[in-house]
């Protein structure tokens, strides 16, 4: 039985494929598509280093150093000391300071990072992108772009659940029969 699709993909197909021919996985989600392309540069990354550096021995240090590698590619101006925009959220002219990549986008992406470290067999106790100094990492890199583009970072405080109107009519319906 001789088939119409070409062996050579270029030569085009004079026949669609249905049904039961096609068996093309669900495409990703736009997180899936990120973790995995996230996953793809972190271990080009590893195996550019001089010399490369096998998965099983990455460290905190080589993410740490990746996440530094990263941000010569970064869009968020970070002002430095000197500038005299430091501490200005709307500074009202350019200057020479360095582009950063953003606190936030760095954030994501550990979180992707760590995901994608357990989902392709990695070990959570040993995951390097868990571990604390990367957290801290983190967290000077927020506290540095804060102070820099003078915009504050406060940790939002967990409300109490305020009682519902319907709540308080019952309970005092329920006060005046005691009663």
């Amino acid at each position: 039985m001789s088939s119409n699709i070409p062996k050579d993909p270029s030569e085009g197909s004079s026949r669609s494929v249905t049904g039961d021919e096609s068996h093309h996985p669900a495409p990703l989600s736009r997180y899936e598509s990120q973790k995995r392309r996230d996953w793809n540069t972190f271990g080009q990354y590893l195996k550019n280093q001089r010399p490369p550096v096998p998965l099983v021995q990455c460290n905190f240090s080589h993410v740490l150093e990746f996440l530094r590698y990263l941000d010569q590619f970064g869009k968020t101006k970070v002002h430095i000391l000197g500038c005299v925009f430091f501490g200005q959220p709307d500074p009202p002219a350019p200057c020479t300071c360095p582009l950063r990549q953003a606190w936030g986008s760095l954030d994501a992406l550990i979180g992707r990072l760590r995901a994608a470290y357990e989902e392709n067999g990695g070990s959570p106790d040993k995951n390097p992108f868990g571990d604390g100094a990367i957290r801290l990492y983190l967290r000077e890199v927020k506290e540095c772009q804060a102070k820099a583009r003078g915009i504050p970072y406060k940790k939002k405080k967990k409300r109490k659940n305020p009682i519902k109107a319907s709540d308080q009519d019952h309970m005092q319906a329920s006060k005046m029969q005691a009663t």
